[in-house]
């Protein structure tokens, strides 16, 4: 038996649709790289995350990107997951009935198969009043639902 030859890395140019599931970070990966959860989270106080989170929208994909934790420029993968998918409660239950922004999560890792590479971020003030507002749900002592 063979095995088969990999797809090459697909690189996204066209982010007016969306190719699938796709992972916003600073993360920087390579095809067939996994994102896997038990790892330093990306938000908060850095816990181990108990699963990774992918989303169906650009835009949500934008948001983890702009606000991941590291130094490096916010990079969108295009993902594949390895596992079943439930909704994201962060957003689903608290904030958007019926998970307009398609976020969810696993607890199987994700392998990357491509990367956007032209999508645009937020305007500052925008991105800035995003920050701030995770910063007061920090000081409340608010912390994303891990269960």
């Amino acid at each position: 038996m063979t095995t088969p030859t990999p797809e090459p890395f697909k690189v996204w140019t066209d982010s007016s649709r969306t190719p699938g599931y796709l992972h916003g970070t600073k993360a920087d990966l390579r095809p067939g790289d996994l994102i896997e959860a038990g790892r330093s989270s990306n938000y908060g106080e850095r816990k181990n995350a108990a699963f990774v989170y992918l989303t169906g929208t650009l835009d949500a994909a934008t948001w983890g990107a702009e606000l991941a934790v590291g130094d490096g420029p916010g990079r969108i993968y295009i993902v594949e997951p390895m596992g079943p998918l439930e909704d994201d409660p962060n957003l689903t239950d608290k904030k958007f009935p019926g998970n307009p922004t398609r976020s969810f999560r696993t607890r199987a890792p994700l392998r990357v198969i491509g990367e956007i590479i032209d999508w645009k971020g937020h305007a500052p003030e925008q991105l800035q009043a995003m920050k701030d507002g995770l910063a007061r749900l920090a000081a409340q002592g608010v912390e994303a639902i891990e269960e």
